[in-house]
């Protein structure tokens, strides 16, 4: 069986968009010592403007830490969770596409 290069690429940018997406709220966590949420927006100023590209780029780690916080202590129907879960998944394709990119901007590839 024969899978498509471009199955693989759609793969490889899910895979790539979650890492990154854990990755920035990870590093966002560690460096300002403070959660990072879709929250951040809302501050208003030069730090909703700063965090506009952690927030887009960290969206599908926060889509399902959310929902996975919410299936939990409020008791979300499974529907929900899975259409979380689908729309942090585009997303996360989405993402990881760009940051591909990125890198083989970077790499002159």
């Amino acid at each position: 069986m024969r899978i498509e290069p471009a199955a693989v690429e759609a793969i490889q940018s899910l895979f790539i968009g979650f890492a990154f997406a854990g990755l920035m709220a990870s590093a966002f966590e560690l460096f300002t010592e403070k959660r990072a949420d879709f929250q951040l927006l809302q501050t208003g100023g030069l730090a909703a403007v700063a965090s506009v590209p952690v927030v887009v780029f960290s969206a599908p780690f926060l889509i399902l830490r959310n929902t996975v916080r919410g299936r939990r202590s409020d008791g979300r129907p499974f529907a929900f969770v899975m259409l979380a879960s689908m729309a942090a998944s585009l997303w996360s394709v989405a993402s990881g596409r760009v940051v591909l990119d990125m890198l083989h901007y970077v790499g002159g590839a």
